[in-house]
């Protein structure tokens, strides 16, 4: 469980880290799944349902960038999770009842790797209230040199800025009163998880060193939040349910919205979205 000062520093800061979550063993398997998945993205040759492919892929050089919906492609991702120490640390910041509405294993392999530009989660799925989190999964050290992500302190407490560009949808923050200048490393040894809040505005470099950054992320929500742009069908949405039973009753809160509409011309994961703006903050920076 979180100490009281991290649900503290979760509260103001919008991130925290807690260390030594996830056995050794649990990493190993981890490990060794994913490596069977980047084995098997040496027959693809464009991103599919499953692979989101790194600019420069090939059968002989594989560069997977991204594993989607990995609970869905193996028990292993599911069983992380259903992983009770996780899912008692969610709780304590969002609740008892929990739904999941996403999971994707984003990877930045030794000397390159896409940077995620600026951009706030919230942006991409609104929900009725902002009981939402992420809950990423250290598969291996997240050191400033290969990666990891970035937060901006406090900025989950303002406004949700602006991610279009023309008009149109394009994933990053576009908006001018946005300042970066404040924003940490969220470092943190293999194990551990990091939970940021869906309103935090985040993105991470490159990988400018010879390790790996693997990163399993899934989203939480409260039982009671519910997509602004629709659930989909009854059972489909309680599918999603991790812990309770169905409610009717969305809860409504005070919380500020942008619909990610209209949709870009290319769409996909995040990574090929954000390929539509014209300035990148991110792309090229160094720790």
């Amino acid at each position: 469980m979180l100490t009281p000062a991290q649900r503290q520093q979760y509260r103001e800061s919008g991130y925290v880290v807690a260390r030594d979550v996830v056995s050794p063993a649990d990493i190993d398997r981890l490990r060794g799944v994913t490596d069977e998945f980047v084995e098997a993205s040496r027959q693809a040759t464009r991103h599919t349902d499953i692979f989101d492919l790194e600019p420069g892929h090939t059968r002989d050089a594989p560069r997977l960038r991204r594993l989607k919906s990995p609970v869905a492609s193996h028990p292993a991702y599911r069983d992380a999770l259903h992983h009770e120490g996780i899912l008692a640390i969610v709780s304590s910041l969002i609740g008892e009842g929990l739904r999941y509405n996403g999971d994707k294993l984003n990877m930045k392999w030794a000397g390159y790797g896409s940077a995620v530009e600026w951009h706030q989660d919230w942006a991409f799925y609104p929900h009725t209230n902002d009981d939402l989190l992420a809950v990423g999964i250290a598969l291996d050290d997240m050191t400033a040199e290969n990666g990891c992500m970035l937060m901006c302190p406090g900025s989950h407490r303002g406004p949700i800025y602006d991610h279009h560009q023309d008009g149109v949808f394009v994933g990053a923050i576009t908006d001018s009163a946005f300042d970066p200048s404040g924003a940490v490393d969220v470092t943190m040894p293999a194990g551990s998880i990091s939970l940021h809040h869906a309103r935090i505005a985040h993105g991470s470099r490159p990988n400018m060193s010879a390790f790996p950054r693997r990163l399993l992320l899934f989203q939480y929500c409260a039982l009671d939040a519910w997509p602004l742009l629709g659930a989909g069908s009854w059972e489909a949405f309680n599918a999603t349910i991790i812990q309770g039973e169905p409610t009717w009753s969305p809860r409504v809160t005070d919380v500020p919205v942008r619909i990610p509409l209209p949709s870009p011309e290319r769409v996909g994961s995040i990574y090929e979205i954000q390929t539509q703006l014209r300035r990148p903050l991110l792309a090229d920076a160094v720790p």
